[in-house]
């Protein structure tokens, strides 16, 4: 119950700082050169991961937002990875398929990783289907109980 109520107020404080925050809208292309935009996911619950290939604490995180993109997926949740900070030679989707993740990645985030103050990875956007930003994180633990509150939060 305490932990319930501890990520209430976190939630709150979070949501009182951002809810009036709409998530700053944005074009990037994925690695076959598909133009992906925020507004692709207008109306939809969005969980926007920015990440690295070469991010350990990334590889560590992504499969707690697989399952819940799985899980959830069925009530509209969508997951967009955002690919920043990369080699030139890198091929963040590849990486992503030999995982075994089932989520888009678009690359060149170091366009945009400023207009979310992004200063590391990995670095978790849960968004409601109104585009307001509901909760940041950076927090790398797959079972977080707060991942889920959060997806809980922007699906309904």
């Amino acid at each position: 119950m305490f932990k319930n109520i501890i990520f209430f107020l976190l939630c709150f404080f979070m949501t009182y700082n951002t809810s009036a925050e709409q998530a700053p809208e944005f074009t990037l292309k994925t690695e076959l050169g598909e133009t992906v935009s925020l507004s692709d996911y207008k109306g939809k619950p969005l969980i926007l991961h920015f990440w690295a290939t070469w991010c350990p604490y990334c590889k560590k995180l992504q499969p707690g937002l697989d399952t819940l993109y799985t899980k959830y997926k069925t009530q509209g949740l969508e997951v967009l990875a955002v690919s920043l900070w990369e080699d030139q030679d890198a091929t963040p989707q590849a990486e992503l398929n030999s995982r075994g993740w089932h989520f888009k990645t678009v690359i060149n985030g170091d366009e945009i990783h400023k207009q979310f103050a992004v200063v590391g990875t990995p670095t978790t956007f849960f968004i409601s289907k109104t585009g307001e930003i509901v909760y940041k994180t950076s927090d790398s633990d797959p079972h977080s109980p707060n991942l889920e509150k959060a997806v809980k939060m922007i699906v309904k």
